[in-house]
């Protein structure tokens, strides 16, 4: 059971582009923390897709702050976000929310206040609970096929199937 409360997400979305300024403040959140491979752009992206680059200007309008976060090199992240204007961490090692707790205190938000946005329940959701805050979750954008992630996402289907019943039997 502790594992299931720390793996389910809090939402889920079909792409990064409906987590909008507005529904970003209907739940609360000022601050929103975002994985980038798989969430925001493909692997293969090397650099940010004009629609990552309006999302990031949108909610810069807005007065979202937002950083983003990953697993990957130093090199990519930079790459990735040279365009950008936000914060960014490399060598994240989610699940562990060292950078998500670090990123909440620069951004001056609590906990109530934050949103994490990624593609894995194994490394995201884990890591946004382990900091306290909600777990935003879309599908992967061009899954890695791989065993290790083939593994992932097998373990990951109970879950998100389960959280689709939760969610279904809640609207009725």
């Amino acid at each position: 059971m502790l594992l299931e409360k720390k793996l389910m997400p809090d939402y889920t979305f079909a792409s990064f582009r409906d987590v909008t300024p507005a529904l970003l403040s209907s739940l609360g959140a000022k601050a929103v923390i975002s994985d980038i491979d798989n969430t925001l752009a493909p692997y293969e992206d090397l650099n940010a897709p004009q629609d990552v680059v309006e999302w990031v200007k949108a909610l810069s309008d807005a007065g979202v702050s937002l950083t983003l976060v990953s697993n990957n090199k130093e090199d990519r992240v930079e790459r990735f976000c040279k365009n950008l204007s936000c914060r960014r961490y490399a060598n994240v090692k989610k699940p562990s929310a060292k950078y998500l707790l670090l990123a909440m205190k620069e951004a001056g938000c609590g906990k109530d206040e934050t949103v994490f946005l990624g593609d894995q329940l194994l490394t995201d959701a884990l890591a946004a609970h382990r900091a306290g805050i909600r777990a935003l979750i879309v599908p992967p954008i061009k899954d890695k096929k791989s065993l290790f992630f083939r593994f992932k996402r097998w373990v990951e289907r109970p879950y998100m199937k389960k959280f689709r019943l939760l969610k279904e039997s809640a609207e009725k």
